[in-house]
């Protein structure tokens, strides 16, 4: 069963409603709603005199969205989005992303000062370097 949260037009359709004083069995129909949707969201947003504002009911149902959703930790524009995108850019695997970007972040410096995108860059191009330059060695194989 899937749940659709009510439009910005339908609260609009319920306040005016509402305030005409049609029936709770008359408003729902109007919306093509069931009853127990409206009634789910009148209960909660009413106002003291047991009006209903369709802004009101809006900014209520974003505030509660807003707090039960987890922070984005990858905004653009920000200095984390930037290096990601650059690493994403060089072919790097979400593996080696991840493990670069904590290897980045444990060193107490680069936390600390946030010395911006150039040092980060900087850091990791040190780290591919390292990884290329390594000798190779030929697995050892089975006599």
């Amino acid at each position: 069963m899937s749940y659709f949260e009510l439009s910005v037009e339908e609260r609009t359709a319920i306040q005016i409603g509402h305030a005409q004083g049609f029936s709770l069995r008359r408003i729902p129909c109007l919306i093509t709603r069931s009853p127990s949707t409206f009634s789910r969201e009148l209960r909660p947003n009413r106002d003291t005199c047991g009006g209903y504002s369709a802004r009101l009911a809006q900014q209520q149902m974003q505030a509660r969205r807003q707090v039960c959703r987890p922070m984005q930790k990858l905004l653009p524009g920000r200095e984390r989005f930037k290096l990601v995108a650059h690493m994403l850019r060089e072919r790097l695997s979400p593996e080696q992303i991840v493990g670069k970007l904590r290897s980045i972040m444990a060193q107490p410096q680069l936390r600390q000062s946030q010395h911006n995108y150039k040092l980060l860059k900087i850091k990791i191009s040190n780290l591919r370097l390292e990884k290329s330059s390594a000798p190779y060695t030929k697995p050892a194989t089975r006599e």
